[in-house]
């Protein structure tokens, strides 16, 4: 365990928790709080619907969908999850790092020389080809040591997973490869949010699948296939362990309106507005002359733009909220400026809050209202507010 004590003993800062007031002292103007007492709410809320027999894998890859990993992962295993999932080796590490010690999954691909790391880290690698097995076997009897490992089948994703015909093939050749161990075997559905005819086409192939695998003789531990909009949508799909991500941080997996209500968005992000002028008629706003005032308008200049995620193009946010009402984003977002017309919000004025995702007053601006207008999801939404931003987080 030589490595995972090394990457323990890094001093490198796992993530910084800081107060909103800290986010303003230390310089940054705008400022992201997670509410962790909302997150608590939703995992509870996911085990209660599937019940004690099911285990719970929360999704915290790409920083928990933005959320900030370690500390969703710590809530999220205080109120009912069993098991973490990751992206990559690096995200799980981040975990190792902050001391928490539940099993973990990476999801994505794990290269034959982190394998050692991967051991001494104690995860769980997915496996999906026979030359991707051997080299892993090769890596770990290398070190003399034993790799766990999920099945992962391609139904219809389209993306890294044995084919369903090769399954069984795959699992025998991967049994006679000692230093590797299969605990697990799950798939992903391509759009269970939309299609729930496709979605059973992928379920039934790998029933099929597990059917025939188990008739071989092989069995998991873990089965595995429900996402969020799974989970919610086809019981079936649960087996004995869940896979949720986005409705962890109490956001829609499903279309307007048939989310479940008990779903709490866990995320905010603020901003104060740094000038608030008056332009006469005729004036322009911003990169490229693209927008004119048509009299005299009042705008509020806000120190935030798309290096913190603030989408600019080719569709960007259209509002934010400022004294509770709406206000409109006018002119080109830049690097770090966006200006917005207040000419209908009197007292606007410098060092006032305002809301670019979240609820202010009786108004709330949802990650699914600024997906529709950039044209897009609300996991890009969440997972592209930048990094360098301020995690401010909140818990009663």
């Amino acid at each position: 365990m030589d490595l995972y004590k090394q990457a323990l003993a890094d001093p490198s800062p796992v993530y910084a928790e800081t107060s909103s007031a800290a986010c303003r002292s230390s310089g940054f103007p705008s400022q992201v709080s997670i509410d962790l007492d909302a997150v608590a709410a939703n995992v509870r809320s996911i085990k209660a619907l599937v019940g004690d027999t099911v285990s719970l894998m929360a999704v915290v890859k790409a920083n928990a969908y933005g959320h900030g990993a370690p500390q969703v992962a710590r809530v999220a295993m205080e109120n009912g999850a069993d098991l973490l999932a990751v992206a990559c080796l690096e995200e799980a590490l981040e975990l190792r790092r902050a001391g928490i010690g539940a099993p973990i999954l990476t999801l994505s691909f794990v290269p034959a020389d982190a394998v050692a790391s991967a051991i001494a880290l104690d995860l769980t690698v997915a496996i999906f080809d026979l030359e991707q097995a051997r080299r892993y076997q090769s890596a770990a009897s290398g070190i003399g040591g034993a790799l766990s490992a999920h099945l992962k089948i391609d139904t219809g994703m389209g993306r890294l997973g044995v084919l369903p015909g090769d399954a069984l093939a795959l699992c025998q050749q991967v049994a006679e490869l000692p230093a590797i161990s299969l605990e697990g075997i799950y798939t992903h559905f391509s759009s269970a949010d939309a299609s729930s005819r496709f979605t059973a086409e992928q379920l039934s192939r790998f029933c099929d699948s597990l059917a025939q695998l188990e008739h071989q003789g092989f069995r998991f531990k873990h089965v595995h296939a429900a996402n969020s909009a799974a989970l919610l949508t086809e019981p079936a799909s649960r087996f004995n362990l869940v896979r949720p991500g986005l409705s962890i941080y109490g956001l829609n997996p499903l279309g307007a309106g048939q989310g479940p209500a008990w779903l709490k968005p866990a995320m905010s992000w603020k901003t104060t507005i740094a000038q608030v002028k008056t332009l006469p008629a005729g004036s322009f706003v911003g990169y490229g002359n693209t927008y004119r005032t048509r009299g005299s308008e009042t705008i509020a200049l806000l120190p935030v733009g798309y290096a913190d995620g603030l989408r600019r193009a080719p569709r960007r946010w259209r509002e934010v909220l400022a004294r509770g009402r709406r206000a409109p984003v006018i002119g080109r977002i830049s690097m770090e400026k966006t200006a917005i017309n207040v000419s209908h919000i009197p007292g606007a004025r410098a060092g006032d809050e305002v809301v670019l995702l979240g609820k202010q007053g009786d108004d709330m601006i949802s990650a699914e209202e600024i997906a529709r207008w950039i044209g897009s999801i609300n996991y890009e939404v969440v997972t592209s507010i930048a990094p360098r931003l301020p995690r401010d987080f909140v818990c009663v």
